[in-house]
């Protein structure tokens, strides 16, 4: 008798494939849900699964009508939520492609536009002049580009001093670079949408960490209320960074596989 109704629940004995397809499973959701995690993607979720819930309550208790709109509710889910969770998924689809298990890391290499692009920071700084600038590595800024005015101009500490000159026509928007070439000024950045801790980060700090959780961009902020240099990387910011410590960033940032640092495409 035990060994029959033993035998009928062999199929729930996990083979080595069944354990493996489970941790890659696994891994999945978790990294789905670390993407995720203090979005309103992350809310809208909690309440996908609570109409769920309610949906199978509905089946146990035979409520007929409820579980009638719940189908016909679920039955369309799918598309809207592709419509509802379209800038997470964009972010999240950017940021996969931004794992070294999909790309290579390259350096930045150029010590004349490090040094451009250090000076004119601190000149900034010291001036109390507000200024944002996105850098271009391996996810395309064309997009940002497009909504600010084109130059194609060599990056210099004179020019993007002038072009964050109050009152001039572009000092408000996104200075754009490609490897050594300043591609836009007065771009229009995304704003992130994930609430701040520090309530005194004003608009060209949100939007340098709205860039960056959707692109692998390298983006600079100096602000002019406290002429303090920001650094927002991979969807988080660093505040306070003097010089040293950004020129720090700009040559070595992240070392790959073979210990070179990250190199700003189109250099």
């Amino acid at each position: 008798m035990l060994s029959a109704l033993w035998e009928q629940f062999q199929f729930l004995r996990p083979r080595g494939a069944d354990l493996f397809e489970i941790a890659i499973v696994g891994f999945l959701v978790y990294r789905l849900l670390l993407l995720l995690k203090r979005t309103r993607a992350m809310q809208m979720i909690l309440g996908v699964g609570l109409l769920v819930g309610v949906y199978f309550l509905a089946l146990l208790l035979q409520f007929e009508l409820i579980r009638a709109l719940l189908e016909n509710l679920f039955q369309y889910g799918a598309i809207a939520m592709l419509v509802v969770f379209q800038p997470e998924l964009r972010a999240a689809l950017a940021r996969l492609g931004q794992t070294r298990f999909f790309r290579s890391l390259v350096k930045i290499e150029g010590k004349q536009l490090v040094d451009q692009l250090v000076e004119t920071v601190e000149t900034l700084s010291r001036t109390r002049t507000g200024a944002i600038i996105a850098l271009e590595r391996e996810v395309g800024l064309d997009e940002y580009a497009r909504t600010g005015s084109p130059l194609q101009a060599k990056v210099s500490a004179q020019l993007l001093t002038t072009i964050f000159t109050p009152y001039s026509p572009l000092h408000d928007g996104a200075v754009i670079i490609s490897g050594d070439t300043i591609r836009a000024a007065g771009a229009i950045l995304p704003l992130t949408q994930t609430p701040l801790a520090d309530k005194s980060l004003g608009t060209r700090h949100r939007a340098a960490i709205g860039l960056s959780e959707e692109t692998d961009a390298f983006v600079i902020v100096v602000s002019e209320e406290t002429a303090r240099i920001s650094v927002a990387r991979g969807g988080r910011i660093e505040l306070g960074v003097d010089g040293d410590r950004l020129r720090s960033l700009l040559e070595s940032a992240r070392p790959d596989r073979n210990g070179k640092a990250l190199r700003l495409v189109g250099g």
